[in-house]
């Protein structure tokens, strides 16, 4: 028998938040690999203990694998961002295919809880792919979970797209360098800084933005982005100071774009 490694999609952080075939994947795991990204993101870590204390029937077992430091993502690196990514990418990965080596039997079946949906801009995948031809074999089944796209859209009670329109789902870095030329778009990963390029470019559409999502922490703002833009950067500015860490998404939708209620 072959080691199994699951990959969970767990939405964005609510217990009460996760699919039923999430929760049975949960209870099918023998052990739960844990990337650990520094003190900043601990909440991060005891947030899944608290979907394993809901969700897991019998004890469990944790093996605890620390994270390259982000900043061999930054725009810093000599090969600039994307091998700066590959090599990020690269360092977590023969982190994973040890701990895996490790820690999984044959026959075994581990597990990742994942944020939100494995499938959208998340590392996961790409990096258990390189884990499982540096070390002992193991196949990947994925679960999927409840996207940030959708936990936001939920929250504002709101469409994602315009009646017959297009949606770019994008990142803060690209908004960063141009605004996407679709009707309405998503922006995922921003620091912050895709949101502030926006509001010097004097984007006049709606904006639809929330922060933790699905948590107690749940931060959530609406309107015109000449109105709100300022606040939801205080907002992010003030809340990374007081936990260490934001993960956040907005929507934003052009003037002249159809559908969507206004905010």
């Amino acid at each position: 028998m072959s080691r199994r490694v699951l990959v969970i999609g767990i939405g964005m952080g609510d217990p009460a938040s996760l699919t039923l075939k999430a929760v049975a994947a949960i209870n099918r795991a023998d052990i739960f690999f844990l990337l650990d990204k520094g003190e900043a993101s601990a909440e991060l870590i005891h947030l899944r203990e608290a979907i394993l204390e809901t969700h897991r029937a019998a004890p469990w077992r944790t093996a605890t694998v620390p994270s390259p430091p982000r900043g061999q993502e930054g725009r810093e690196t000599p090969g600039g961002y994307r091998a700066g990514v590959q090599a990020w990418h690269a360092g977590r990965a023969e982190r994973l295919a040890r701990a895996i080596a490790a820690e999984l039997p044959e026959g075994g079946t581990g597990a990742l809880l994942v944020w939100g949906d494995p499938m959208l801009y998340d590392s996961t995948l790409r990096v258990l792919e390189r884990a499982a031809g540096m070390g002992v074999p193991f196949d990947i089944e994925v679960v999927p979970g409840i996207s940030a796209i959708q936990a936001l859209c939920a929250a504002h009670r709101i469409p994602l797209n315009g009646i017959g329109e297009k949606v770019e789902v994008t990142t803060g870095r690209l908004v960063a360098q141009a605004t996407p030329d679709a009707p309405a778009f998503v922006a995922l990963l921003d620091d912050g800084s895709g949101l502030a390029a926006l509001m010097a470019r004097g984007f006049d559409g709606q904006l639809w933005w929330g922060a933790y999502l699905g948590t107690p922490d749940e931060m959530l703002v609406a309107g015109r982005l000449t109105e709100v833009g300022e606040e939801i950067l205080r907002l992010r500015a003030e809340a990374r100071a007081r936990k260490g860490w934001v993960m956040d998404v907005w929507l934003a939708r052009g003037a002249g774009a159809a559908g969507g209620r206004t905010p």
